[in-house]
């Protein structure tokens, strides 16, 4: 299918380039190198965590996180239901058995109150809980800080999707022990690929960075006395990710102001009770990194509108499918209400590229509300 307007594309409008080339005059393109360094302390400004380490992706950030805190096979992990995969396949790297635990209404994000049914009826104690923020939009972080505090239960948040969303003031992946962040080429920022793990912790943070060099020894030669990875990430990639972050403030207004365009577009619908936008949880700001809404009116297939998009050349989405409903996870343990899986029936993510002008939103509402007739 070839696309007009593209779901969520990268855009390179800073010093990107200006850059990658200091990389390549100084010949410095492996792992490594300045820009990573930078890339890094960059982060902690914004971000405002102490620690963080460049990888190659969210995935290996959480993967990590999971490691060097000692989690293993059989050990519990539970998890947001509603999530992408990636979020997921760190537990199973590490032989960790997942637990899913679905959303409320409020916020899409993982319930509170389901949380604290699956720590008090499980026989085993849960190590760790991975809290997505989801789309870009922070959980209720507050309350489920305060539920795994309670009952001395790991938190790690995945970041992935909220670079640029805070709570009460405070960056998305700083509450926890660990945060997971990724620059993916469809997140606000890219670096192409790549993500980084954010930490409370020093010398955990460095045992992560240990292993995420193949765990060589501080030696001249190639000495191991355990496993690692390759999870660093280059130093092109992070060129291209400090010029991407010095734009993070404007990239986060312009998806809002995406957002807002896409509320005064299809405010006839939203009046009507024919659909509703994912809700942001009061004292915070989300990214808006993807606008999401789903229809209220059972009769109106998310899917085929989906189709009916892609035939105009617009990319959209189906919100996530849970992890409870993924055949791979047939046999899991989750504690459910519902709401995950009617939001994957009723859902979609619209365009939200920041290249994307006002025209563009109408277009694709109107299209929208015309489906929405049809059905």
């Amino acid at each position: 299918m070839s696309f007009k307007i593209f779901l969520s594309p990268p855009q390179m409008s800073g010093k990107e380039q200006d850059y990658i080339k200091e990389v390549f005059e100084s010949n410095y393109i492996a792992p490594l190198g300045a820009f990573v360094n930078r890339f890094e302390e960059d982060m902690k400004s914004y971000t405002k965590s102490p620690n963080a380490l460049a990888l190659t992706s969210g995935t290996a950030a959480l993967h990590l996180a999971l490691r060097v805190s000692g989690i293993g096979v059989g050990d519990i992990v539970l998890a947001s239901s509603f999530t992408f995969i990636g979020s997921i396949d760190a537990i199973l790297y590490q032989g960790a058995i997942p637990i899913f635990i679905d959303s409320d209404l409020d916020s899409w994000n993982l319930n509170p109150n389901l949380l604290l049914q699956a720590i008090e009826s499980l026989e085993k104690k849960p190590k760790a809980l991975i809290l997505t923020h989801l789309y870009g939009q922070c959980a209720k972080i507050s309350e489920i800080l305060e539920i795994c505090e309670r009952y001395g239960i790991l938190l790690i948040e995945d970041a992935a999707e909220s670079l640029g969303a805070f709570y009460d003031g405070r960056h998305s992946g700083t509450f926890g022990a660990f945060g997971a962040l990724s620059f993916n080429g469809n997140k606000i920022i890219t670096s192409s690929g790549g993500g980084m793990l954010l930490g409370k912790n020093a010398q955990s943070i460095q045992k992560a960075q240990y292993y995420s060099t193949q765990a060589r020894e501080n030696l001249p030669y190639y000495e191991h006395t355990d496993y690692g990875y390759n999870y660093r990430l280059s130093n092109v990639c992070a060129a291209i990710g400090v010029g991407q972050l010095e734009q993070i403030e404007e990239k986060v207004a312009k998806r809002r102001e995406i957002f807002s365009w896409y509320c005064t577009a299809l405010r006839s619908a939203v009046e009507e009770q024919v659909l509703e936008f994912m809700p942001e949880i009061p004292n915070s700001r989300g990214n808006r990194w993807l606008t999401t809404l789903r229809f209220l009116n059972p009769k109106i297939n998310p899917f085929a509108l989906v189709d009916v998009l892609a035939k105009q050349g617009i990319e959209t989405r189906p919100l996530w499918k849970p992890m409870h409903l993924q055949p791979l996870f047939r046999d899991a343990q989750c504690f459910v209400n519902g709401v995950s899986q009617k939001l994957f029936e009723s859902g979609i993510c619209l365009p939200s590229g920041g290249t994307l002008c006002e025209n563009d939103i109408d277009t694709i509402a109107s299209l929208i509300l015309d489906f929405i007739k049809g059905c």
